[in-house]
């Protein structure tokens, strides 16, 4: 801080218009008034009315099918493009064009897969939710398994098939060990992705399946209620958690 000089007004200013809002949210979260800003004292009473609410419990269950789902898909899709990419073919372009779903802005890339669902007359539900996650969340997995994958060394995968290996049993025993601190890393971070997004999730989902950000849209139209804030401040919880989680298994892949 000392070494930014003059620059740390502006960044002290950043990250207050950034922080001090959440930082209300969670306060006002445990506000005992109904009224969603104006504090009466400390309560916990509105996390219990979360797991009271049906609307919110089906939105969490199918933001978790989806969220689950996608990470699972994502994860092994991203890890088997990183590697094809970086031992199979040298292209800028190709790699350039597996990452363009995580370049592309949410609104964009939710029109055009919208547009693509009707083109092949695709009903839409929780499954097209999970692949519209599955197509931006590979993005993620592959960059971040791209990267670990040149901390690798090659010369390992090929002593194992010298030594008679097979290539399933060179990848299941050297390639996906030596790369499961990143591939566990951006499972991490494509969960967390996909239990927050809210504009992909609301233009590919029916509306018989609302995801969570879409119940918490519905609820906050009409103004913010105390439910909403404790609702916020769960997700923040584990949003944080997750992408902890993932910093440090991917700083610890790097050390290695």
């Amino acid at each position: 801080m000392r070494s930014l000089g003059w620059l740390r007004v502006p960044l002290l200013l950043t990250y207050t218009f950034l922080y001090v809002p959440i930082g209300i949210v969670v306060v006002m979260s445990f506000n005992a008034s109904k009224l969603p800003f104006v504090w009466q004292g400390f309560s916990t009473k509105w996390y219990g009315e979360l797991l009271s609410s049906s609307e919110i419990r089906e939105g969490f269950v199918n933001t978790m099918i989806v969220a689950v789902g996608a990470t699972l898909l994502a994860t092994v899709i991203g890890t088997m493009l990183a590697i094809g990419l970086a031992r199979f073919t040298r292209s800028a372009f190709l790699e350039a064009y597996s990452l363009a779903p995580a370049i592309v802005p949410d609104l964009a890339l939710a029109i055009g897969l919208l547009v693509m669902f009707s083109a092949v007359g695709m009903t839409l539900g929780l499954h097209s939710v999970l692949l519209a996650h599955v197509v931006f969340g590979m993005a993620f997995v592959a960059a971040i398994v791209t990267a670990r994958i040149g901390h690798v060394d090659p010369s390992l995968e090929e002593a194992s098939r010298d030594l008679g290996a097979t290539a399933t049993t060179t990848f299941i025993r050297i390639t996906v060990p030596a790369l499961a601190p990143a591939i566990i890393a951006g499972a991490l971070l494509v969960f967390t992705l996909s239990l927050d997004e809210f504009v992909i999730a609301f233009f590919t989902n029916g509306p018989s399946t609302p995801t969570l950000p879409i119940v918490i849209y519905s609820m906050v139209r009409f103004g913010v209620t105390p439910e909403v804030n404790a609702l916020a401040t769960v997700l923040l919880l584990v949003s944080f958690t997750v992408v902890i989680a993932a910093q440090r298994i991917t700083r610890f892949a790097d050390s290695v």
